[in-house]
């Protein structure tokens, strides 16, 4: 074979990588003494250890303690008693002890990359030319992060003593997306590898000992599910950051409801590919092989569902076919390797498995003829044509090299199916008109949408998912604040509500009695059960009565917010007036919205009109901010710029307090409302007549229907339908301890973002209850990649 012939038919001798040096690294540790804590390798406390096998061959490449949860006890504690000189420590100590992180990993990267090849099974072109690189990247942008964090995040500090538990398919990846802002932001870490794949750690912890890391600020803590279950159960851990899957992260979740802990979750995904008619078909196709079939598709973020118009399907179908014909499937050591083996035995069987029961729904499966080595997990790529948006592989995260088709029309059609999924992690929009992908990348329900190109990465900016992809961004500026930490201004212990068993003392009968309504959809509606909750004044007599409001009307009300358009579709300045016009109009009512706080808390009439006052001060705020509040440009070392775009959550349920039962409400909504989320709002059980009041004022300020809906009613009980309600996106609850941990847990169904006071409120009249630290938590920060150049 001449080289012309070996060019056309893209046939190359092997180029295998030279592994001889992490080899020697393996022969000379001990791994039975793999646990990082406190500066010291230590052996598990119960003699204990796992096996890690290489995926190319299924040989046995070590035996690896395996943490009990006494050891994780350890590693706290070592976490803990390092926490307060690292966290005082100044942030140019820090900077340097990050930066000497990266320049260790620089001069050992060639034996990272190998190390993680070996025990991962994925191409060494990734890992040396993807992974390791990034990696380092991490620890060198964080170190500006660390001198800078007094300047760019003033009131923060670090949130404590982090957990932090991380995947097979990134180890080391993952391992620098965790611990960079950690140690940036002033926190102890505690962190526990998978079990598939735990030598790059301990060379990483190695690393920390020749960088100079202070004793106990990183622990490395090797182990399986125990360890795991520890780590999140733990009382010493103030946050717990947690990539995998959406099954795991909801127990996760669960586990750490009313615990006070903070929570980040980077979970599955099932990300849409879109390439439009006027696409580059060759370099979609190339971008393709990117988007799904690298790292085996054993990615969270995997463009796993081609939707592509149909005006072009067949062409760019047989591209497809015939790229796949040239992918080569071999040792993830030769250079010359597309796709390596999958991670484990029991990886391949699943993901066999989904094939088989997507062809038994209709799919029609094709492989390219190619061999597979004779041993090790290989799979072959697969192309799924012919399937439906409900089947399993249109609908389930394979993570494995399995690529599932489907057509649209136009795109409208085509953002319908994009967003057709529980996940919201990634997409990829391909199209030579830019102002198409730019209109479509913000309808697409996902946290980062690449445009022409796909797997781009960067520590300077933000990744993370919307929906069941979890909540929380991992790299920049967004990705500092899920490991800082701001002191609200806390109030005193909210206690449970109770039902008075004592009637009401009736008024004299000369007032006409009136029993508010509840307001949704911009009407005001009777209660779906008919029944009413009586409101006392603070003398204990009958200021009225209000609707009683059930799961129905619940359901209602969420309805009436997802179906208004007008609201997350107004621009911010519209918002902004609409704002100003309610502050305006409650403004004329002043004089009698106090005399109600007085009358119903006991309230003196001056402070009554402080409180009437500052809630008009309150939406004043935020009408001005509605348009201030903005994303930010991020400039990757690439050809490409990143647009951190704010978006609205969604629809937010609110449970107000009852404690400023006026400013209260009105601190949570306008925020809430100001960043074009929908409203479904619950205000203060024992004062609901000062929500109720509003309807009017609501009515004529301009207020799309179905933008803010308010239900009266028990507030434990309508808490928690809004938490079980998967229509709804975001939870705000200030409410008791038992309410809020309640509603956490139980927002798992399509993990919802929750905020609560832990059953403490907040002094609502303070400058630190409203601002940035409101907005932040009433948006999504969607990072859109958009490439210029030739």
């Amino acid at each position: 074979m001449n080289i012309l012939d070996r060019y056309h038919a893209m046939e190359y001798s092997p180029a295998p990588e030279a592994r001889n040096e992490a080899d020697a690294w393996l022969a000379a540790r001990d791994f039975s003494k793999a646990l990082f804590i406190d500066g010291a390798w230590k052996a598990a406390s119960g003699g204990r250890t796992f096996e890690t096998s290489e995926p190319s061959s299924g040989k046995l490449l070590a035996k690896v303690s395996d943490a009990s949860a006494a050891d994780i006890d350890a590693a706290v504690a070592a976490a803990t008693k390092a926490l307060p000189k690292w966290s005082a420590a100044s942030g140019y100590q820090r900077a340097k002890v990050l930066y000497a992180i990266g320049r260790a990993m620089q001069r050992h990267q060639r034996l990272f990359a190998v190390l993680e090849t070996i025990d991962n099974g994925k191409p060494i072109r990734e890992s040396r030319d993807i992974d390791v690189p990034l990696a380092i990247r991490h620890f060198i942008h964080h170190a500006g992060w660390a001198q800078a964090l007094d300047r760019d995040f003033p009131g923060h500090k670090g949130v404590g003593v982090v957990g932090q538990i991380i995947p097979w398919n990134f180890p080391l990846l993952m391992l620098a997306w965790k611990i960079a802002p950690a140690l940036a932001a002033g926190c102890t870490v505690v962190l526990k590898p998978a079990e598939f794949t735990p030598l790059t750690s301990i060379l990483f912890a190695e690393i920390c000992e020749r960088a100079g890391v202070p004793k106990g600020v990183v622990n490395i803590v090797q182990g399986g599910p125990e360890a795991g279950v520890a780590i999140v159960n733990h009382p010493g851990i103030q946050k717990i950051a947690f990539t995998g899957s959406s099954e795991v992260g909801k127990i996760i979740r669960k586990a750490t409801a009313g615990s006070g802990k903070k929570l980040s979750l980077e979970l599955g995904g099932k990300s849409a590919f879109i390439v439009f008619e006027d696409a580059d078909l060759d370099s979609a196709v190339e971008g393709l092989v990117d988007g799904i079939w690298f790292n085996q598709g054993q990615v969270c973020c995997a463009g796993s569902r081609l939707l592509v118009q149909e005006g072009i399907a067949d062409a760019l179908i047989a591209k497809v076919k015939t790229r796949m014909g040239r992918l080569r499937v071999g040792s993830p050591l030769d250079k010359n390797t597309d796709i390596g083996p999958l991670v484990d035995l029991t990886q391949l069987e699943r993901v066999k498995g989904l094939i088989a029961e997507g062809a038994r729904q209709g799919a029609v499966c094709w492989q390219p003829d190619a061999a597979l080595p004779s041993s090790g997990y290989y799979h072959l790529p697969t192309l799924a044509t012919g399937v439906s948006p409900a089947n399993i592989l249109a609908q389930e995260e394979v993570f494995g090299p399995v690529l599932a088709t489907m057509t649209f029309r136009n795109t409208e059609e085509a953002i319908e199916l994009a967003n057709n999924t529980r996940y919201g992690l990634a997409a990829s929009v391909w199209s030579e008109n830019v102002n198409l992908a730019l209109h479509v990348a913000p309808q697409l329900k996902a946290g980062v949408v690449w445009v022409n190109g796909t797997n781009m990465f960067d520590a300077a900016c933000g990744f993370g998912g919307y929906r069941e992809s979890g909540f929380g961004r991992e790299g920049g500026r967004e990705g500092m604040f899920e490991y800082l930490t701001a002191k609200l201004p806390l109030g005193p212990v909210i206690k449970p509500a109770t039902v008075s068993a004592q009637p009401v003392e009736q008024t004299d009968g000369s007032a006409i009695d009136r029993t508010a309504k509840l307001f949704i959809g911009g009407k005001q509606i009777r209660p779906d059960g008919n029944y009413s909750l009586a409101v006392a004044t603070a003398k204990g007599k009958l200021a009225g009565e209000v609707g009683l409001g059930s799961r129905k009307d619940i359901r209602d009300a969420v309805s009436a917010a997802r179906a208004c358009k007008a609201w997350p579709e107004a621009t911010a300045y519209n918002r902004s007036q609409v704002l100003y016009y309610l502050a305006e109009n409650l403004s004329g009512r002043a004089g009698e919205f106090a005399a109600r706080l007085t009358e119903l808390t006991g309230a003196s009439a001056k402070a009554a009109r402080e409180e009437v006052d500052q809630s008009i001060e309150r939406l004043f705020l935020y009408a001005g901010l509605a348009d201030k509040f903005e994303g930010r440009v991020h400039q990757p070392p690439a050809r490409a710029v990143t647009l951190a775009l704010h978006e609205p959550v969604g629809v937010v349920g609110i449970v107000a307090p009852d404690s400023s039962p006026l400013l209260g409400l009105i601190s949570l909504v306008a925020p809430a409302l100001a960043m074009g989320n929908t409203v479904v709002a619950v205000p203060s059980e024992r004062y609901p007549l000062l929500a109720t009041d509003l309807y009017q004022v609501i009515e004529y300020s301009d207020v799309p229907a179905g933008a803010i809906n308010i239900v009266t009613g028990r507030s434990a009980e309508l808490a928690g339908v809004l938490a079980k309600h998967d229509d709804v996106d975001g939870l705000w609850v200030f409410a008791d301890a038992e309410t809020c941990a309640k509603a956490e847990a139980e927002s798992i169904g399509n993990l919802k973002r929750v905020w609560s006071g832990n059953g403490c409120g907040l002094d609502w009249a303070s400058d630190e209850a409203a601002g940035d630290a409101f907005l932040r938590r009433a948006v999504e920060i969607k990072n859109v990649w958009v490439p210029y150049g030739d």
